[in-house]
């Protein structure tokens, strides 16, 4: 049966919550096109502008933005066109890889993407009016419903290091640029970098430290 059947939602709590979550994606498109009319960006565009201020460097690419967006590379591509003819992004070459375009915002790009932050505050204000604990029940719930749609390739979530099981804090405390380790790139991590997101990101501890079907050995 259907969770778009509403005789087969009467009788059932799991299309019933399948269909509430569908309307939290109705409502969340509805707050991308309302604030994408009254700034004139599409939805993609403010999705783009909020990657760009929240990403690591080094996936702020047009690459980078395909994936985040779920979308092809030259529909990546288009809309960072489109942002930079609105002179809100840039696009240079990786100083590392001549191959690479880096995006970045520009100024105006960034007074632009701080009036955007609040796109989903009212999601925001009604999850803050329930009790505390009804709160916590809902955030466990939904980082299950999130971890299964990500192990079947529904989603990719992005989450900054300190809660990764790759992150080791003050792995190089010697080293200022670049205190902390990440073991996924095996590379050096600066402070900076750790508050950001990473779709290379893997929770610490979930369902009692299983992490990706694997036991978590915490010595």
């Amino acid at each position: 049966m259907s969770a778009f059947d509403p005789q087969w939602r009467d009788i059932s709590t799991t299309s019933r919550s399948t269909i509430s979550l569908y309307r939290i994606h109705q409502a969340i498109s509805h707050m991308f096109r309302r604030r994408g009319q009254e700034s004139g960006l599409s939805p993609a565009q403010i999705q783009t502008l909020l990657f760009l201020r929240y990403a690591r460097p080094g996936i702020r690419t047009i690459g980078g933005l395909a994936a985040r967006l779920a979308v092809s590379y030259a529909t990546a591509s288009g809309i960072a066109d489109a942002l930079e003819r609105k002179e809100l992004v840039e696009r240079r070459p990786d100083p590392t890889d001549q191959r690479v375009m880096v995006l970045s915002l520009t100024t105006m790009g960034l007074a632009q993407v701080e009036q955007l932050e609040d796109v989903v505050d009212d999601i925001d204000a009604a999850i803050n009016s329930m009790p505390d604990d009804v709160q916590q029940l809902l955030e466990h719930a939904l980082k299950q419903i999130v971890g299964r749609l990500q192990q079947e390739g529904h989603v990719i979530t992005y989450e900054m290091c300190w809660g990764c099981h790759f992150f080791r804090q003050d792995a190089h405390p010697q080293h200022p640029g670049g205190p902390h380790h990440c073991a996924f790139v095996d590379a050096p991590l600066p402070e900076p970098n750790t508050y950001l997101e990473c779709p290379d990101f893997v929770s610490r501890v979930v369902n009692d430290h299983v992490v990706d079907d694997h036991v978590v050995d915490d010595h």
